[in-house]
Formats: structure tokens, sequence, C-alpha cells
């Protein structure tokens, strides 16, 4: 049986494919051991990042190494199909064979490479061992809950050996408190892994537990890329900024360390590391931002700026409250201060943010 750890130097993809009028052009590696989050909006590129990948669909220009061997190269006409890869595939809706048994559907991969029927099953059966699933080997995957599925997905990906490892949307087709339970699970799982993982996500809390680096893509090419704590800090597109809750201004910073935000307004921010001037982004919390009915005269923040309620929405413990001005925000505040402030759908206000709380940092565009 294969054993959890594979030995290799990692992932390593410089290429370009061209779809029609789609264009993805990407250069990045994953060291073994690591797993990297994919992160964008629709038609970003993250699907096919992982059929090229998986060898479902072919670089137009470029190379993809694995463990130091070329899986594709156009250029010296190389190409290593999907069933000659060493890479494991787990699907959004997993796609268990709904006729097999949970120990067959993880004895699949050595079956299709001619095992016989008895040492397949005994593999399956260290697998299921492994992933807390031995008393489900009899069952069939319609008799399964969410989780279970998701775990049998893993282990039939695992089993095959593979040198990469990639989960598609892994815990999307869970309710909520079942991806609470398999989160850390499959953390624990993809730690112990010893190749490359890409793991692609929506969910910003999936990105920042089950990850040690993100790969944010949009449009085709890398927007950003760093630890979830540096992408989570300090985003470089509204696309993140959004993901991530905060508000982001693109602006110039003068001399005086005053930032013209682009659209209207200006702020002031202590924090970070800027440049003495050129071009900056602002990230700001929600929650660092306070509204008032009435302009503050006595307060100490430097960043005081009118606008107008233009909605209100209940997120679990608080309230979010979407401002229009220059520059517009959304702030967050308890359900107590709605009432206390009597806001609503077109209520003026003032807002106000200390410039200890604004980030600011060099534009990467």
């Amino acid at each position: 049986m294969t054993g959890l750890r594979t030995a290799g130097t990692g992932l390593r993809m410089a290429g370009e494919v061209r779809r029609g009028g789609f264009g993805l052009a990407l250069d990045f590696s994953v060291a073994a051991g690591e797993v990297l989050g994919v992160l964008g909006p629709n038609g970003a590129g993250k699907t096919t990042l992982l059929r090229t990948l998986a060898g479902l669909g072919a670089l137009t220009s470029g190379r993809i190494e694995l463990a130091g061997a070329a899986l594709d190269d156009p250029a010296r006409e190389l190409f290593v199909p999907a069933d000659r890869r060493p890479v494991g595939l787990v699907f959004q809706n997993y796609r268990l064979f709904p006729h097999l048994s949970v120990r067959d559907n993880v004895a699949f991969a050595a079956r299709a490479r001619g095992v016989r029927r008895h040492p397949a099953r005994q593999g399956a059966d260290g697998w299921l061992d492994r992933l807390g699933l031995a008393e489900l080997a009899s069952r069939k995957p319609a008799q399964l809950s969410g989780g279970q599925a998701q775990r049998v997905a893993l282990a039939r990906a695992l089993a095959a050996g593979p040198g990469l490892l990639l989960l598609d949307e892994p815990l999307a087709a869970l309710d909520a408190r079942t991806r609470l339970e398999v989160r850390g699970e499959l953390r624990r799982h993809l730690s112990a892994f010893g190749g490359p993982s890409l793991v692609v996500t929506h969910d910003p809390l999936e990105a920042m537990v089950l990850t040690d680096r993100l790969l944010v893509l949009e449009d085709g090419r890398v927007a950003q890329q760093g630890t979830p704590a540096e992408v989570a800090r300090r985003p470089a597109s509204q696309y993140v900024a959004r993901l991530m809750g905060l508000n982001l201004y693109r602006g110039a910073r003068g001399p005086d360390g005053a930032v013209a935000v682009d659209g209207g307004g200006v702020l002031h921010s202590v924090a970070g590391e800027p440049p003495a001037a050129g071009r900056v982004l602002l990230a700001v919390r929600p929650s660092a931002i306070s509204l008032h009915t009435e302009q503050p005269r006595h307060a100490s923040p430097r960043n005081v700026w009118p606008g107008t309620v233009t909605g209100v929405e209940l997120l679990t413990d608080r309230v979010r409250v979407q401002v229009s001005g220059s520059p517009p925000a959304l702030v967050d505040i308890t359900p107590d201060a709605v009432a206390e402030l009597d806001l609503a759908a077109g209520s003026p206000v003032w807002l106000s943010a200390k410039a200890t709380e604004i980030d600011c940092y060099p534009d990467p565009r």
C-alpha cells in the first residue's frame, strides 16, 4: 500500500492556455507538502487550471512539471494524458460510483491498474482505517452522509498514490454544520500528504483554515498571492477585499501623507509602511469605522466625512451598513446602535475612522 508521504520537489507550472476568447497565463509553484488555495470569481480560470493540471486539457505554451518530471510541454510535443498522471482529484460533488460499495470505490484506482480484487480491497481497507471509514466499507454511496462521502472521495484519491492532490470546492456540497466538522479533519489529512496540494474554494474561512498559501486569479491572471494572513490583511483587488470583508480604496499619497482617494475623498493613515508618495491601497475593517448622526467636532479620528445610508443588513451578531460618500464604505455596528442612531436607507450620517486603523501599502498595479 502506498504511504502518505510522497517524494519529489513539488509542482511547477509556467504556461498559457487558450480556449476561444479566454486566456489563462500563470507562473507558480507548490512545494512538496504545501497546500495552495486557489481563489477567484467565476470565470477567473480556476476550473481551467484544475483541468490542465489533471490532464483533461493541454497547455497552449509553457511547461508543467511534477517532482521534476514534465507532464505537459507543447514545445517538445510532450503531453501525459490524465489516466497516466499521478494526480488525485476530488470533485465538488465527489462523483462516487453509485453501484460500488465504499470499499470498492476506494479500491477502484488499483483495480484500474490491473491489481486483483483481493489485494486492491486490502489496500482500500488500509485507507478506510486511516480516514475512520472502516465501519462504512460495505455501504453504497446513497447510504452515506455528506461528510462521509467527502472522506470516501478523499480516500479514493489518496489510494491511487498521487504525487499531486487537487480538490475542487471540497466542502461546498456540505451543510454548514457538517462543513464545520469536516474542515479541521480535512486539514489534518492534507497536512499528512507529502506531495503538493491545490484546493479551489470560494469560502475565505475555508481558505484560511485549509491552506498554507493563497493564489488569487482574476481574468486568467494572478491578481495576488501570499499567506492567508497577508492576503486577508492587505488585499490587492476589490474582489479579495469583498471576500475578506474589508473596505479597499485606491489613491495617490502626497508628500504630506494624505491619500487622495480615486473617486473622491481624502484619507489619512499612519499604519503600514507606504512610500513617501505614489499610488497606494488603503484597507480598513468595517468595524473600524464609526457612524454619527452629526458631524463629530471634538473626536480624535483624523478621518471624518459625510455619507448617506443606502442599505442595512443583519449579519448574525452585527449589522452591516452600506454608506455612499466620498469614499463609500461598509460599516459594522451593533443592532442596538442601529436603533439608537435610527438608521434606514436614505439617512444622512457622518463617518469617522482613526488613522491608526487604516492600513496603507503600495498599489501593485
